[in-house]
């Protein structure tokens, strides 16, 4: 039986502040979004857990946006998980939850589902993408991976690009329910929040490779508040930050009962995509019509499979490409055959 106090936890960012040490973060729990998220497809384990750790860091960093906008993750690499995309779409509206989906590309032959995930990612970046909505320019920033995990791949990204002191702590494991294993993941998100007018670090960081770290942006006026929130941050237990017996509120004055928690309103979230045959007929609309010819297949279809949702989508191809006539674009459109992924829940 679902308990008041799952309701709440279940799905959700709460936003928080450390009024006593001038910290802010985020609380988040993903129980059937993360689910679904990884249901879409058929991952090894050591795949899943790699993309629900990049889910929750999603999660955390995206709540902050402001609405309608939207936020990606990318992680490259040259090794064997070669890519996680994540996506994160700020409500439309005021009390709407958010959107996040998620996906993976990784060479089945050459992965070790027995070895760290995040070594078989191998050297590459960390990139955060932030799109303000049409008309204006996203922005990018991009950090090598370093740090032996995606968290604190995550923290050399705001110390080098934010410039702003992080710490993560997040944690996903796949459990045994009613209707079999099910994943689910929690995390914290602390930040320390610089004075006015606070000397911004610009030398080498004591990180992998000269890279900023959290504590090279510190001045010693305030290490010691830091490093006391943020040890206490890591006593968090995992069935604290993935059981369903304990809220958001709870679990901060467990921890920071003496910095004075202060909460914020808490922000649902859910699995959504926005694929769809519209997005299709976009995409192909840079080809020309011998171009969409030879996408064709047999059946005299164009297909396209979103990578994200799973979901297949079949388009008459006179109404794909640049050179393709408007009226019949919107009726193929209308007619599309869609069938959704057949890994959904």
């Amino acid at each position: 039986m679902t308990s008041a106090e799952q309701i709440v936890w279940d799905d959700s960012i709460l936003p928080f502040q450390l009024d006593a040490s001038d910290v802010r973060g985020r609380v988040a729990r993903l129980d059937n979004t993360l689910d679904e998220i990884l249901t879409q497809h058929d991952y090894p384990t050591v795949v899943s857990d790699q993309v629900a750790q990049a889910v929750m860091l999603t999660a955390m960093i995206g709540q902050t946006l402001k609405l309608r906008w939207k936020l990606s993750l990318q992680i490259r690499g040259d090794g064997p998980l070669r890519l996680i995309a994540t996506d994160y779409f700020a409500p439309g509206k005021d009390g709407q939850p958010a959107q996040i989906r998620a996906y993976a590309s990784y060479d089945a032959d050459t992965l070790d589902e027995q070895a760290d995930g995040f070594a078989q990612i191998g050297k590459g970046m960390f990139a955060i993408i932030i799109d303000q909505g049409q008309g204006m320019q996203p922005y990018q920033g991009i950090t090598p991976l370093a740090g032996g995990s995606l968290a604190a791949c995550a923290e050399t990204y705001f110390a080098q690009s934010e410039q702003l002191p992080t710490r993560f702590v997040i944690a996903g494991v796949q459990e045994a329910g009613d209707d079999g294993l099910a994943w689910r993941a929690g995390g914290i998100m602390l930040q320390h929040m610089p004075p006015a007018g606070s000397h911004v670090q610009t030398d080498e960081g004591s990180g992998e490779g000269g890279l900023l770290q959290a504590g090279d942006l510190i001045n010693r006026d305030d290490a010691e508040d830091w490093n006391r929130v943020t040890t206490l941050a890591e006593t968090v237990e995992l069935t604290e930050l993935v059981g369903p017996r304990i809220t958001p509120e709870r679990l901060l004055i467990r921890l920071f009962h003496e910095e004075s928690p202060r909460v914020f309103d808490a922000q649902a979230i859910r699995f959504g995509c926005t694929c769809g045959p519209e997005k299709v007929v976009q995409t192909m609309s840079i080809y020309s019509s011998k171009d969409v010819e030879q996408m064709t297949d047999e059946s005299g279809m164009v297909t396209a499979d979103c990578q994200f949702c799973g979901a297949h989508y079949e388009l008459d191809p006179a109404a794909l490409g640049f050179e393709a006539d408007p009226e019949l674009t919107a009726k193929a459109v209308a007619q599309a055959k869609v069938q959704p992924s057949s890994k959904r829940a």
